[in-house]
């Protein structure tokens, strides 16, 4: 199994918290493009709590060939643009891939 992490970081200012709010909302239809998809076993947005304006993806799939076929979905693009309105702006949006090599099962919130 594989794990794709991407960063992101909304907006901060006045209205801070009115952008981490979309992107979280946003974040959560993305999910639409992933959850039927063969390969596809999961996915967290997990937050800063010393920088609330951080956010760190975690999507779960069986290969990075079942993930990379999830992103050339007609609609992907254009929800991503959605997205990018609520982030501070900088020059690209990486992700990368990790292999999992420990899994363990425990009390974390689902």
């Amino acid at each position: 199994m594989i794990v794709v992490v991407s960063q992101a970081w909304t907006k901060d200012g006045e209205n801070a918290e009115e952008h981490a709010q979309a992107y979280i909302s946003l974040s959560g239809e993305f999910g639409r493009f992933f959850r039927d998809h063969p390969g596809y076993r999961g996915r967290r947005l997990v937050r800063g709590v010393e920088d609330p304006t951080h956010f760190t993806h975690l999507r779960y799939f069986e290969t990075v060939a079942d993930y990379e076929e999830c992103t050339q979905h007609p609609e992907y693009q254009g929800h991503l643009v959605a997205m990018y309105e609520h982030l501070k702006p900088y020059e690209s949006y990486p992700r990368e891939y990790l292999e999992v090599v420990l899994d363990e099962e425990g009390n974390a919130p689902a």
